[in-house]
């Protein structure tokens, strides 16, 4: 048996089995996260500790179609959630996480008027990534500009006029395709120097509500082409996230909410 709480982030959900009794793969991902046959979710999340006192744990995450994942905003929130409902706290809590993409903290608390959990993520440093795509008459399209961003995994974030309008699951898979190691894409529309929209192809996932890494991403981004300044609210069809930029790290801040707990016979 294997128990796992279900969670999202901004619509973006997850599966979390904290401490399984087994060692989860990308056949139990596939199983479980198919939205009509299995639980459903966009990724499965192993958490595993590796402190006594729970400050210390390990990340693993596979995306609903098995491949594996470096990081996720809005996972690595649900991650934190899972395991500080399984320790009973209610304080304000810091955990420290070792991902494929580097270790991140994060400071999570629960926010009682809003009935759902905060948690703030300290997501490292982004960078300029590899080059940008350049097959954009493919779908009749000319971006505004693009630039490809490492936060730990690729984005590609393209700012263009209405990006609500672009049909993603026609550009998505060709464009995640298009670059080995697949990739994010983001199509972003400046609302003013504070805020800014984006729409997210994920990778391994297609269509998603919100992406965490991917509103660091596009924030840095943004802020890089000078359109932004150090705090912006990303706007994302599944909700609001704030990302603030030092020189040390993008801090990304939303919230979490618990679905309920299901018990997987194996």
């Amino acid at each position: 048996m294997t128990i796992l709480s279900k969670h999202h982030g901004l619509g973006n959900d997850f599966l979390v089995a904290v401490e399984p009794m087994r060692a989860l793969s990308a056949t139990d991902a596939l199983r479980w996260c198919e939205r009509r046959r299995g639980i459903g979710a966009d990724g499965l999340i192993s958490a595993d500790p590796l402190a006594s006192d729970g400050s210390l744990w390990s990340m693993s995450l596979w995306n609903a179609d098995g491949s594996r994942a470096e990081i996720s905003g809005n996972g690595i929130r649900c991650m934190a959630q899972a395991i500080v409902q399984r320790l009973g706290t209610e304080d304000r809590t810091v955990l420290s996480i070792r991902t494929a993409g580097g270790m991140r903290e994060v400071e999570i608390w629960h926010d009682r008027r809003a009935g759902v959990h905060q948690a703030k993520v300290s997501m490292g440093v982004a960078r300029e990534g590899s080059e940008p795509y350049d097959k954009w008459d493919l779908f009749g399209l000319e971006p505004i500009r693009q630039m490809t961003v490492d936060i730990g995994n690729p984005h590609l974030v393209v700012e263009i006029d209405d990006p609500d309008l672009i049909d993603l699951t026609a550009i998505g898979p060709e464009i995640e395709t298009s670059y080995d190691a697949g990739i994010n894409l983001h199509l972003v529309r400046v609302d003013d120097p504070s805020s800014i929209s984006i729409f997210v192809w994920e990778r391994g996932v297609g269509l998603t509500e919100a992406c965490g890494s991917g509103a660091s991403a596009a924030a840095w981004a943004t802020h890089r082409w000078g359109l932004t300044g150090d705090t912006v609210t990303v706007r994302q069809p599944g909700g609001d996230a704030s990302v603030s930029l030092t020189a040390d790290a993008v801090l990304l801040t939303g919230p979490t909410n618990y679905i309920a707990t299901i018990d997987v016979p194996d």
